[in-house]
């Protein structure tokens, strides 16, 4: 199982967009400044989850939220796909 997952700084209001086979770990590295594109920036909050059965699709989906290069667009796809969450 793999995770695309979208982080909320509490700090700058930026969001950060990843994917990962274990959830749990990666959120507790970026909480714990382990992560070199997120460290100092947080703390975090978690606000998207998606599930996937192979990494291609999560990281296809990684790539298109990413491609948007605006948080407004980004946190506006995630309020019209709260049900996967």
């Amino acid at each position: 199982m793999f995770f695309l997952y979208i982080l909320e700084s509490q700090k700058t209001g930026n969001l950060y967009i990843g994917q990962t086979n274990n959830l749990e770990d990666r959120f507790k590295r970026h909480q714990e400044n382990r992560n070199k594109a997120t460290k100092g920036r947080g703390p975090w909050i978690l606000i998207y989850q998606q599930a996937f059965n192979s990494r291609a699709e999560a990281v296809q989906l990684e790539l298109k939220l990413k491609s948007w290069k605006s948080n407004i667009k980004v946190k506006t796809w995630i309020l019209s796909n709260k049900d996967t969450f």
